[in-house]
This record gives structure tokens, sequence and C-alpha cells, in this order.
């Protein structure tokens, strides 16, 4: 009797082991077996706030840093022809004065670190503004030009400089975008779409008039606007476009935020963001220009530079999740912004303040910076792998990456704003673990090294609650966050591939965690 009930014990266990046990995630890939070359849409462009914010020294210092780091090949931001950039003046007579130094300062700079200008060709000037309504702590003017000639003819002289300083072929190379979010009346653009258009028309002949090479698009508008009636206009009139601009934030409530008051909830969709971009294709597909490039020109989790899921755990891997459901629909989502040296509200007096930036103030580094890092560590090979939340990819070397990630919505919902619910230590719950299998592998010694992103895992934010956010750090406080945010890998071992060409790993995993394995041949 009792061996029976023992019996019948041990089926019970069993039982609920096999029912409550974490499933597995098996994440597979054939060495031999390639999809394709890697598209790395993701880093072709990042955000800055205004260009004269690029003539300090530690935006500079950040820049490089990104540049090494996550790769990124142009830099787009607002402000180039804002009176801070000493552009445009006239003497008594209304005679125009151009003035190119503090441009050629910074776009001399960024070219030496190997990043382009995509350039967005506003606000206006002062001398040329129409009236006087401004954007931003820093005051740009969002007016239509009062004299439409004086300003095709800045733009000329302007790209005539970057012609004469750089090169046509080097000018060849970079996007020359009209205006910021014209759609949002009277906060970007004092005008109406139809104003929109001609300054556009009028924009784009002053740059095609250096040379019909160079590239103009538009429309640059806020939540992916206007984009049918902008190509039936092009093609209407005979304007030229060479590529279509838009942006798109992943918050369903709140509003531009330029004072630092706003609150907002992040979308509880899962196919936000990529649902938008591809709406946008299918647009253009349906357009008179198929096959136009597509480049979002900023795109992030929140559209204010006071929420705090920018500077959470939980960024890292929605970047993740969106690029990789936007993949071959845009040429390129620039990500909004590289750096929280950003001032459409001021400066911010606390060194984690919700800014958009992959680094904050005293450049420690985000778990967001991490997302990019990773993408920027894949080979130029994508294997094929059926696991839609990761990437399996060998360089020119036979080295082997791993990227993979949980993305989940952990947000409650309206409830409560992004602004109260990331503001806190947020715990991360166990998901299932991480089954790496890779077959075919060439035999040898790999050292194989594990990278994590996640809850208090290169999560300075969290370290920097823990010390009771301070509104400022001391020297020691900085250290001790950046070792917080290291990148140091988290698991270092060497592993022999034998003529089974085969290597298996499992790595446990929570919520919004991003893993990067690699496996580097000795």
């Amino acid at each position: 009797m009792y061996r029976l009930h023992l019996i019948h014990l041990l089926a019970l266990m069993l039982v609920a082991n096999i029912v409550t046990a974490q499933p597995v995630r098996r994440i597979e890939a054939d060495y031999n077996r390639v999809s394709g070359p890697l598209d790395t849409f993701f880093n072709f462009c990042v955000g800055a706030g205004r260009a004269n914010e690029g003539l300090r020294a530690d935006w500079q210092q950040q820049l490089a840093l990104i540049k090494k780091e996550c790769g990124f090949n142009y830099l787009r931001m607002h402000g180039l022809l804002t009176d801070d950039m000493g552009v445009y003046m006239e003497d008594k007579k209304g005679n125009p004065v151009y003035n190119w130094q503090y441009i050629d300062v910074l776009y001399d700079y960024m070219l030496q670190t190997g990043i382009k200008p995509f350039v967005e060709l506003g606000f206006m000037p002062n001398a040329l503004a129409s009236n006087n309504k401004t954007i931003f702590w820093w005051k740009g003017n969002i007016s239509y030009p009062k004299d439409e000639k004086k300003w095709q003819d800045l733009v000329t002289a302007l790209v005539q400089h970057f012609t004469d300083r750089y090169g046509s072929q080097e000018v060849a190379d970079w996007y020359f975008e009209v205006w910021n979010e014209p759609n949002l009346k009277d906060i970007f653009f004092a005008g109406t779409m139809q104003d929109y258009f001609r300054l556009y028309s009028i924009t784009t002949d002053a740059v095609k008039k250096v040379n019909a090479r160079y590239k103009t698009g538009g429309p640059a508008t806020a939540g992916s606007a206007w984009i049918r009636e902008f190509l039936e206009y092009c093609h209407t009139n005979k304007v030229p476009v060479d590529f279509l601009s838009t942006h798109v934030y992943g918050v369903k409530s709140g509003f531009l935020d330029s004072d630092g008051t706003s609150t907002t909830v992040l979308s509880d969709q899962y196919n936000s963001i990529y649902d938008e971009v591809m709406n946008s294709r299918k647009q253009i597909e349906a357009s008179a220009y198929p096959g136009l490039e597509l480049h979002y020109t900023e795109w992030s989790s929140s559209y204010t530079p006071t929420d705090p899921i920018h500077d959470s755990y939980h960024e890292a891997a929605y970047i993740l999740d969106k690029l990789k459901h936007t993949v071959r629909a845009a040429q390129s989502m620039s990500y909004w912004t590289f750096t929280d040296i950003f001032e459409e509200n001021g400066p911010r007096t606390t060194p984690f303040h919700g800014g958009f930036g992959l680094l904050n103030y005293q450049s420690i580094r985000k778990p967001a910076f991490y997302a990019y890092q990773y993408l920027h560590r894949l080979g130029h090979a994508e294997l094929q792998n059926n696991d839609g939340s990761s990437y399996i990819c060998k360089d020119a070397k036979g080295n082997i990456q791993v990227l993979c990630w949980n993305f989940t919505i952990t947000h409650p919902g309206d409830s409560v704003s992004n602004q109260v619910f990331y503001k806190r230590d947020l715990p991360a719950k166990t998901t299932a673990p991480a089954a790496i299998r890779l077959t075919h592998l060439p035999m040898g010694r790999y050292a194989v090294k594990v990278y994590k992103t996640g809850y208090r895992a290169n999560d300075a934010y969290t370290a920097y609650l823990d010390m009771g956010a301070p509104a400022q750090l001391s020297v020691q406080q900085v250290q001790q966050l950046q070792r917080a945010s290291d990148g140091k890998p988290v698991q270092s071992s060497i592993v022999t591939i034998d003529s089974k060409g085969t290597f298996t790993a499992s790595y446990p995993m929570r919520e919004n965690d991003v893993l990067f394995v690699e496996l580097v041949k000795q």
C-alpha cells in the first residue's frame, strides 16, 4: 500500500512539474543557411536637438563615441538656419549678409568623425521671417519667408558653399529635407499644407539649381501625415522628390512637450510604430513613386524629453522589437536622439530626466545605447532564423553573433502616465529561457562572450534610483553609474566545436531582457 501511495505521489509531482515548468524558447540557425546581407537601416541615421548644441565640446565627444560604438552614418538636427547659428543677416539697405562659420565648425567636425549631414533646412532666420511666431526655449522662428527670392538665394548660397567646401561628390551623398513637422500648424509651421508645398517647391528648386543630383525630400511630418497629398502634389506639379520623410512615436496620448509639463502614455499595441511604417510604404507603392526611399527622420517610444521610459531598461527591447518589424519597409529609422544634450525646453537640471538620448549629460550609457551597440556588432550576413525577436549573423572571419530579446509591455494602461510608472524601481519577471542551437559550425576553438541589458544589467537608471535620484551627481557617483553600465560581458568561456559542428547553450531571460552572444573563432 505504501509503495502504491509513493508511486501516486511521484506521478502527481511529475505532472505538476510538467504543468509549471517554464517553456523553452528555441533560437536555432544553420551556419551555412544565409538569408541574405544584414539590412543595416537601423544605424543609417540618428537625431540631435539643434545645430548650435553641436558646437559644444561634450556634444562632440559624445558624437564620436556614438559613431565608434553604434556606427551611425548620418545625423539630422533642427535649427541649422536659426539666428544662434549666425547664418543670415541684412545690412542697412536690406542686402543679404551670409555667414557660414558656425556651420563650418559643426559640419567639419561631423565629417571628420565619419558622419554625414542629413540636412534639415529650417527654421526661418529672423531677418527673413514673415511673423514672430517661435517654438522652443531657443526660439526657432516657424514662419513662411517674407521674401521667397531671398529665401531661395539663401538656400542656393548655402548649398553652393557646401559644394565649394566639400565637393559635389560628397554633397551628393547628403539628404536635404525641407522643414520639420509642418502639419503641426502654428507649432512648427505658421502656414497651411499648401503653404508648405509651396515652400518645398521653391526650396527644392534652390537646391537643384546648384546640382540636380542633390537629394531633396519631405514632408517631414509628425505622425506619418500628408504622404499621399505630398506625393500627389509633387507628381502633378512636376516638383522633384528624391525621398519621403516623416516621423512616428509610440505613445497613444499626450502632445508635443516644449516646456516639460506634458504627460504621456505608452501605446498598449504591440504593433505600434511598425504598422504606421508599413502603411507609409503602402502609400508610396500606390503612388507615382513606387520604390521611393522612405526615411523616418524621427522615431522613439515617446515624443517628450521628459519621459522616463527613455532612461528605463524597457527601452532597449522596445527599440529592437520595433526595428526588427520595420526592416525593408524603411531605408532608415532615425532614433531621436543620440544625446540628452538637448534644449528644446531649456537646459535640464537633473542627470536623468527622461531625456531622448542614448547617453545622458555625463555620457552615462543608457540601456537604449546597448540596443544600438549590439546591432552594430552584428556580422554582415544574416542567417535563417524562425525566432522573430532575434538576429543570428556571421562575419567575414567566421565569427557568429546572436542577438535576442524579450519585448513585453508592462505598462498598465491609461490609469497611469509614463512619467509616474517608469520613474521607479520596476523588477522584471522571469520568462522562458533562450535555448540557442547553432549547427554546421566550422571546427575549432571559440571564445564565447555573453552580454546583457535589462533590469539591473547595464541599467544605470535603476542604479540612479538606488542612490535616491540626486539632483546633481558627484564625480564618484558618476563613476559608480558608469560602472553599473560599462557593457562588460556577464559570461566568458572557451568552447571547442568538434566534427559535429554544433553549439548549444541556454540562458535565463526576464521581461525586456536583451542578450548578445558572440562566438569568436580563435
